[in-house]
């Protein structure tokens, strides 16, 4: 391969990094505002993230075009080749992301005019600041090709798993407390539920990551903290 052709392919292997940056940038916009939208009850700002999600698809079918296009003429092997599978891997994850702040969008529409007090909605913040911020850490980790650091992200997958599962005890008993909460505490349930999945779409681009630099799948069970679907009918926090 000529010194050319040599730079050329770099540069589209950088281009495809530089493709999934951005769909990054945006996917943790999409999340912020949808989870300040919810927080506020913002119709306006959830109707925003509705209409912007359909910018992440074509991003993701981009990079799918130009992954195929690389694979076709270059043919690439080893390292190379996990690079690509890569990028495919983690515009699917980010692409996932978004449909589930639109999710949570849509349920901010849902709600509107419906009986709510904000102090419900806090536990759903915090748990959106802290997969907010493992979401941002795994895409620098993408970008730089940090090992450590996607490794972390993976590590602290239950702790967003244990804080939803005591979200949903805490909401639960909400609604036992008092019938009037039960349809907007339903609604931010599924909210909570949306976000513990965002986390764990993060924790799979750690794994790739973890893939493309040592070629090798983890092989222990990622730790999982979501016993919510053990909570009993009848649960009582007393």
């Amino acid at each position: 391969m000529t010194q050319h052709t040599t730079g050329a392919y770099d540069e589209e292997l950088r281009d495809l990094v530089s493709r999934i940056a951005e769909m990054g940038g945006l996917a943790e916009g999409l999340v912020s505002e949808a989870v300040t939208g919810l927080a506020r009850i913002d119709i306006a700002r959830a109707q925003n993230v509705i209409f912007n999600d359909h910018r992440l698809d074509d991003m993701q079918r981009q990079v799918e075009e130009r992954a195929i296009s690389v694979i076709a003429r270059r043919q690439p092997v080893a390292r190379d080749l996990r690079e690509i599978i890569a990028a495919l891997r983690v515009s699917s994850d980010l692409e996932r992301v978004g449909d589930l702040a639109k999710n949570i969008a849509k349920r901010v529409i849902a709600i509107d005019g419906q009986f709510h007090t904000k102090r419900l909605a806090f536990g759903v913040e915090h748990i959106s600041e802290i997969t907010l911020e493992q979401l941002k850490a795994v895409l620098d980790a993408y970008t730089s090709q940090d090992l450590d650091a996607a490794h972390a992200v993976r590590s602290r997958d239950d702790e967003i798993d244990a804080m939803y599962t005591s979200l949903f005890r805490e909401l639960l008993t909400y609604m036992m407390e008092d019938p009037r909460n039960i349809t907007f505490c339903t609604h931010l349930l599924f909210c909570a539920k949306n976000i513990e999945r965002i986390g764990d779409h993060a924790t799979n681009i750690a794994e790739t990551i973890h893939f493309m630099i040592t070629g090798e799948y983890l092989q222990e069970d990622r730790p999982k903290q979501d016993e919510s679907s053990y909570i009993p009918a009848g649960y009582s926090s007393e």
